[in-house]
């Protein structure tokens, strides 16, 4: 959620710079959006991952790409900490357990 916030804040930036606008004059994100008519970077981002794992799963021919979505490290000690996100588990929280017959 960091990073997405950092891209929306930087998409933000860049249609203020398209629009010759600044933060002072105050004109609302949801204005600028209209103005641009450009997508939000958060749906673009998403739309893309359920296209990668789409492909991902589609793969038969034997690549390591649907072996590595399957992968669980096992190193021993576990490091302090939540662990990360990984792109599987976000699918995962959206579709179900059952994502991959989805794809």
């Amino acid at each position: 959620m960091g990073l997405i916030r950092r891209l929306r804040v930087t998409q933000r930036a860049m249609k203020r710079a398209m629009l010759g606008v600044s933060l002072r004059d105050q004109i609302r994100n949801m204005e600028i959006r209209r103005r641009t008519r450009v997508t939000d970077i958060a749906q673009r981002v998403a739309k893309l991952k359920w296209q990668w794992a789409g492909h991902i799963v589609r793969r038969k021919d034997g690549r390591w790409g649907p072996k590595v979505l399957e992968w669980q490290p096992r190193t021993g000690k576990r490091s302090v900490g939540r662990p990360l996100t990984r792109w599987t588990e976000d699918i995962k929280r959206v579709a179900g357990s059952r994502w991959i017959q989805a794809a």
